[in-house]
């Protein structure tokens, strides 16, 4: 037994300094070669990994102020760097775009989407092009969003019933699981043809749980990503949840699409849009997608399209229940554009300006993606007279972007007005004003960032036009942040409301 421990003992240690002997040796090398960006120095073997804390985009962005809008950071054994500014943004996402084009390996492709096969961590190749141009076409593009614009208006309707009976029982709305139900249903009714929550109670809670789930654990920054000789031994844990969550979500997209292969011939006159996914499998290059692929697309479709959008929405109704004069004055403009006698259309969108105002003041200040999700280097390249060698990952801080003084005015205030002003107005969130990307940009922005855009306004403007918003009674409202794929509040929004259109609006 003492032989046993003393092996074991010594075989760590031997570990250990191959591990120590071989950093310093890299050390060595990389002084030799052409700069590198600036950057903490973190520790040996593991890098600037405990650096990061529990908000990494704050740390970043504190970071950024010392070593500038381009840092190098050694994590693990693999090289990041880190664009705070839009001008660095700008070099990596539009002049080194392709550079970048890529993802890195990670546990969350592996184990949440099925090793990588869906549309978000996909490399950049014949599968993903066939996989985005499916869904633009049929569900996230121009043409697709007007085809299901009645879907959003039906589902608008049912949330805006449930919040009415909410008012009259004295019951506060909590925002995220309300949004959360409205939302899938929408994304249902378009790829399924049906409802996915018949009613609103533990089964789309759980939901909710999950998808919260799912953005906070592939946000961390696991050990064994930047260090894959270790990987095995899972560290944090962070594995083996991934793994058992992954299982729950299998299970419901594998039910999903049993019962609707099994009612296909229902749909023949009216296909959805996983009917036309199954029928269009193949390109004309001989790119086939798998049933696998179809359910990690799901996967991407459901959790991101309605994690992220409502995270925006609370986000924004918290800040205007901060500032109640924000409040008053949406209202006055959607009383004056709309009146009291009929809800919210989607065409009345262009002629509200202070409400889109709102929604790119939410953008900016709370992107749902703070950390915009990781590229690769394919080869190495020159940043603002700076090596950046090949295989190096690529974080874009969006959240510091946001608040980056050199660009913003007060940046830490809420204020919807700055888009209205000359200087900010033309700035668009749609990925071309690097000044505002919360949708990320380039050829890996967001596939659905027209609909998020669509959704944020559309459901954003019509619970401030339908409702009065005010806390419960004693309760204070809590702004801090929980770090995750998707920037979450660390303490779910809830407020009661009380209707404040004509009863028939309610109706329809």
């Amino acid at each position: 037994m003492l032989l046993h421990t003393f092996l074991l003992r010594e075989g760590l240690v031997a570990v250990l300094l191959f591990f120590i002997t071989r950093y310093f040796i890299h050390s060595l090398f990389r002084k030799s070669s052409r700069p590198f960006p600036p950057g903490p120095r973190g520790w040996p073997l593991i890098g600037a990994l405990p650096l990061l804390g529990n908000m990494p985009h704050v740390t970043l962005a504190k970071m950024a102020k010392k070593y500038g809008p381009v840092m190098h950071l050694k994590m693990g054994t693999c090289d990041m760097v880190v664009a705070s500014t839009p001008d660095a943004a700008r070099a990596f996402l539009k002049t080194l775009d392709l550079n970048f084009s890529n993802r890195p390996p990670n546990a969350g492709a592996t184990h949440l989407a099925y090793n990588a096969q869906d549309m978000v961590f996909a490399d950049y190749g014949p599968r993903w092009k066939l996989l985005r141009k499916l869904s633009n076409l049929h569900m996230l593009g121009g043409k697709a969003l007007d085809d299901w614009s009645n879907v959003r208006n039906v589902e608008l309707g049912h949330m805006l019933r449930a919040m009415c009976d909410s008012s009259r029982k004295g019951e506060a709305v909590v925002v995220p699981e309300m949004l959360t139900y409205a939302m899938a249903n929408m994304i249902g009714q378009v790829i399924l043809n049906r409802r996915v929550f018949v009613t609103k109670g533990s089964e789309s809670n759980e939901f909710k749980d999950m998808v919260v789930e799912l953005m906070t654990s592939a946000g961390f920054f696991n050990i064994g990503d930047f260090i894959p000789s270790i990987a095995w031994m899972d560290l944090q844990g962070i594995e083996s949840g991934m793994k058992k969550l992954h299982k729950k979500f299998d299970v419901l997209l594998t039910k999903m699409m049993e019962e609707h292969i099994a009612t296909s011939h229902e749909r023949k006159s009216k296909p959805d849009f996983l009917d036309v996914i199954m029928a269009n499998r193949e390109n004309s290059d001989g790119e086939r997608l798998s049933i696998t692929n179809i359910k990690a697309l799901l996967l991407n479709l459901f959790t991101a399209g309605t994690d992220t959008s409502s995270s925006i929405i609370e986000w924004s109704l918290a800040e205007m229940l901060k500032n109640p004069s924000i409040m008053k004055r949406a209202h006055d403009e959607m009383d004056q554009v709309i009146g009291r006698n009929r809800r919210l259309e989607e065409s009345d969108l262009s002629k509200l300006p202070y409400l889109q105002a709102i929604c790119k003041e939410s953008f900016r200040k709370h992107p749902s993606t703070p950390l915009n999700l990781p590229r690769v280097s394919t080869e190495a390249c020159v940043v603002n007279g700076y090596y950046i060698p090949a295989n190096t990952r690529l974080s874009v801080n969006i959240w510091a972007i946001g608040r980056d003084p050199e660009v913003w005015e007060n940046p830490l205030d809420f204020t919807p007005e700055r888009f209205l002003s000359e200087k900010y107005a033309k700035i668009d969130p749609r990925g071309n004003d690097f000044e505002l990307i919360p949708f990320g940009a380039g050829r890996r922005i967001c596939a659905g960032t027209r609909m998020g855009i669509v959704l944020v306004e559309y459901i954003l403007g019509t619970l401030v036009h339908s409702f009065e918003w005010k806390l419960p009674h004693g309760v204070e409202l809590n702004m801090d942040e929980a770090f995750g794929l998707a920037l979450q509040k660390a303490v779910p929004l809830a407020a009661m409301v009380s209707p404040r259109l004509a009863p028939n609006a309610y109706i329809s």
